[in-house]
């Protein structure tokens, strides 16, 4: 039985690559009808068309695809997480996919009475600089019926990440300013946000402006540059580039996690903690 797809899809993939195509199959067959919490939950269709209509289509590559939000989802239910920190809230797309794997977890909303135990806070916490970005998420959450399992919190994540101290996560992930990966990285680690045994996925870790630093040691030099062949940077800067290659060599190179990077849209590295 071949899947249904829209005419807009259909001319989308006339001509794609193989690796397109082979990721929009994956899309389809990982999307599982038998569960009672669907793999893509209904809003999330509807998010991308409204980020565009809010935002632009050259913003609008920022909102998780389904089939990245699946995999947030399969990982949330592979370790049993039961409490997600999300840096990066953008739309609300990747903190509905998280919130809705955490029901079929088990979890129950609600802060200090729910999920969270005393914390007060609610399972999944999503920290966000922009505060049209949050309201933009925020109704979104609602329209998902999802209130009670996410916050969102406005304010640079530096001293979002701050205020959290004595919380415990299961899972963080990654999807904001791309030059503070490593103050994250290493802020979740020390303050024990997300301990032994729990898991951080780092989004946009191999962005087309970090291929020109291939093969380049750490730290990577101060007088370093890019190799002579034509990269593409994409949206960001080299210097952006330069930052995220030092976030993956500082990474790779600690005795206190252990590192596999997918090479899936511009790349997601899962990061468990040791």
């Amino acid at each position: 039985m071949a899947f249904t797809i829209t005419t807009a899809e259909r001319e989308e993939l006339q001509g794609a690559s193989e690796d397109v195509v082979r990721l929009h199959y994956a899309a389809q067959v990982s999307d599982n009808p038998n569960l009672a919490t669907p793999s893509v939950p209904p809003v999330v269709r509807q998010i991308h068309k409204d980020t565009v209509a809010q935002f632009g289509e050259e913003k609008a590559y920022m909102v998780v695809s389904h089939y990245q939000g699946i995999l947030h989802g399969f990982l949330v239910g592979l370790t049993g997480a039961r409490r997600v920190l999300e840096i990066g809230t953008f739309t609300g797309s990747s903190a509905i996919f998280f919130a809705n794997a955490l029901k079929r977890n088990g979890v129950p909303g609600g802060g200090a009475d729910g999920g969270s135990g005393s914390s007060g806070h609610k399972p999944v916490v999503s920290l966000e600089i922009s505060e049209r970005h949050a309201a933009s998420a925020r109704k979104q959450v609602a329209a998902a019926g999802l209130d009670d399992y996410i916050e969102v919190v406005v304010g640079d994540a530096r001293q979002s990440l701050a205020g959290l101290a004595g919380q415990v996560f299961d899972v963080a992930f990654l999807d904001a300013d791309k030059t503070s990966y490593r103050h994250y990285y290493d802020t979740i680690i020390e303050a024990g946000l997300v301990p032994s045994g729990g898991l951080i996925i780092a989004d946009n870790t191999a962005f087309n402006c970090t291929t020109p630093f291939i093969g380049l040691p750490a730290p990577v030099p101060g007088d370093a540059r890019p190799l002579d062949v034509p990269f593409p940077l994409g949206p960001l800067s080299e210097d952006a580039g330069r930052r995220i290659h030092e976030f993956n060599e500082h990474v790779r190179h600690d005795p206190r996690t252990e590192v596999v990077m997918l090479p899936l849209f511009t790349g997601i590295s899962l990061i468990r903690i040791l």
